[in-house]
């Protein structure tokens, strides 16, 4: 800066802060690199199917009883020990396994390998046999309830027909006894004195 004793106004020097802004954007360039060069990149699994059934029943419908104490993997929700966190209702925690912190500590990217056309095929005809396999227990299970139903059915009609046999032959016994009341019991209003003849 030049000052003169007549002029009052600021004089800047403009190449010294030009080579100012040269050396920080320098610097700045210098950092970028720097961390490029020391995060080393990490080569992370490719998202595969969970092996292990997620155990959402097993606390349904039970009551706890949580303290100050109490730690952490007990206390009310489900507990993450993975992330060591706890989640408090299902539906989250399904969402938080299946979530990318979730999946980076288990040490997965969220990128998914790519099929090839022969895993493709593979897949399908596995399908295709688990398919016919319910089909045929199906059709098993069809006809063991069809013929159970079958047997009840038939077990129905018997008792039916016994007791159509039985009824016929209360009202054939009713209309023998009918004629064998006598006079004092028709005159009194009696059907008969208690007994019956079987």
């Amino acid at each position: 800066m030049t000052m003169r004793p007549d002029d009052h106004r600021r004089k800047w020097d403009k190449d010294e802060f030009e080579r100012i802004a040269e050396e920080r954007i320098q610097a700045e360039f210098d950092e970028e690199e720097r961390l490029k060069k020391k995060a080393p990149v990490i080569k992370r699994e490719l998202l595969k199917q969970r092996e292990y059934k997620v155990d959402l029943d097993s606390k349904l419908g039970k009551s706890v009883v949580i303290t100050k104490n109490t730690p952490t993997s007990q206390s009310g929700g489900y507990y993450c020990n993975v992330c060591d966190c706890v989640v408090k209702d299902s539906i989250n925690f399904l969402d938080h396994i299946n979530g990318k912190k979730h999946q980076r500590n288990l040490g997965m990217s969220m990128k998914i390998e790519r099929s090839t056309l022969d895993q493709v095929k593979a897949r399908f005809a596995h399908n295709k046999r688990k398919l016919e396999e319910k089909k045929d227990e199906y059709e098993l299970d069809t006809r063991l309830k069809e013929a159970a139903e079958e047997e009840a059915r038939i077990k129905e009609l018997r008792r039916e027909r016994r007791r159509d046999k039985k009824r016929k032959l209360q009202e054939t016994d009713d209309t023998d006894d009918v004629p064998a009341q006598s006079e004092l019991a028709q005159i009194m209003g009696f059907s008969g004195f208690g007994a019956s003849k079987k």
